[in-house]
């Protein structure tokens, strides 16, 4: 698994036209929003009110996947290594540039990068290789068990409701 010229290129088209990448570290998978910016993808969260990052360090190997935005099938497939910017450098206000205007629904937008600078991370997500394939089945997890269902039982008297409803139409 090495990066060559044409597997950057692809990790880049579709990363950049992707809404979202899903992020696996130490943790699960996580669906998070991003900007490309300088060659990697970047990231911003961590903090109150922003996309939760589990099991994404400092120095280690993250799997980024990356969806198509229009059909959400899989297009690649490829290993970053992560890098925490400190706020206030030049890369971070680069990539903060760009995510500014990517985050929606911003609670505090006039101030919200002095607020990721306080309380948030900003990870960039550097391409180390692409997978020669994409993983085989859906990756989909199970549902969790809930006492919720969808269908039940027809109540006794509905249809007989439902023929006074008929004949009164006529």
């Amino acid at each position: 698994m090495t990066l060559s010229a044409l597997d950057l290129a692809l990790v880049e088209e579709a990363t950049k036209k992707s809404g979202l990448i899903w992020v696996r570290g130490s943790g699960a998978d996580r669906a998070l929003w991003h900007a490309w910016v300088d060659g990697a993808a970047h990231v911003v969260g961590d903090g109150p009110g922003e996309q939760p990052f589990p099991g994404l360090v400092d120095g280690g190997p993250a799997e980024v996947t990356v969806r198509s935005k229009d059909k959400g099938g899989r297009l690649v497939a490829w290993t970053a290594t992560v890098r925490e910017l400190a706020p206030g450098g030049e890369a971070w206000q680069a990539a903060v540039a760009e995510l500014k205007g990517k985050r929606l629904n911003a609670p505090d937008a006039e101030r919200m990068t002095e607020r990721w600078a306080r309380e948030c991370r900003l990870l960039r997500l550097e391409p180390a290789a692409v997978r020669d394939s994409l993983p085989g089945g859906s990756l989909a997890a199970a549902p969790l068990p809930s006492p919720a269902i969808t269908r039940r039982e027809v109540p006794a008297g509905l249809p007989k409701l439902l023929l006074k409803r008929k004949k009164a139409a006529r």
